[in-house]
């Protein structure tokens, strides 16, 4: 796993492991970097998922309104969270995300799934809120936590799935 000290010079170098940071010193942790909410959606209808990529179909859903100076309450349910920073991983590296500890213990949880050597993209989560009495939010609040694994080999096939530079333009 990746130490904040090798975070940050991948971060200085001339393909940014992370970009589109809000402040690199309170984001940056000893294992890890804290990714921070750009967008929040709510599901609007049911997805659906087979063996070939032509049975995805994605949800539709429907904007939710967070601002940086006042809290937005989200009821009990499931959101899909976009993150602000861009992640470019190279073929060493695989991510996952953890989220943060203040999030789980209001009664909220990040899942997530494995991010790929050769993945790059400002990524999604799923926020879901547990707590009966709901949770409130701000915009670029910081709610998980990216470590980086190094591989034993730079793997031999890059990330060349459907979500290969999301939400980039």
């Amino acid at each position: 796993m990746l130490s904040g000290g090798e975070i940050r010079r991948l971060i200085q170098s001339s393909q940014p492991l992370v970009s589109g940071y809000i402040d690199l010193e309170r984001q940056l942790q000893p294992a890890g970097f804290e990714l921070t909410v750009a967008e929040v959606f709510a599901f609007k209808g049911s997805g659906s998922l087979g063996f070939k990529d032509e049975d995805r179909r994605l949800p539709p859903f429907r904007p939710i309104r967070l601002s940086a100076e006042r809290f937005t309450r989200l009821p009990p349910g499931a959101y899909l969270v976009r993150y602000n920073e861009v992640v470019r991983l190279p073929p060493n590296l695989l991510a996952l995300i953890f989220p943060r500890s203040s999030l789980m213990r209001s009664g909220a949880i990040l899942y997530t799934a494995v991010w790929d050597p050769g993945y790059h993209g400002r990524g999604q989560g799923l926020l879901n809120v547990y707590n009966p009495h709901g949770f409130k939010l701000k915009l670029n609040a910081r709610i998980g936590q990216l470590v980086f694994i190094r591989l034993s080999r730079p793997a031999s096939r890059l990330y060349r799935g459907a979500y290969q530079r999301e939400g980039l333009t």
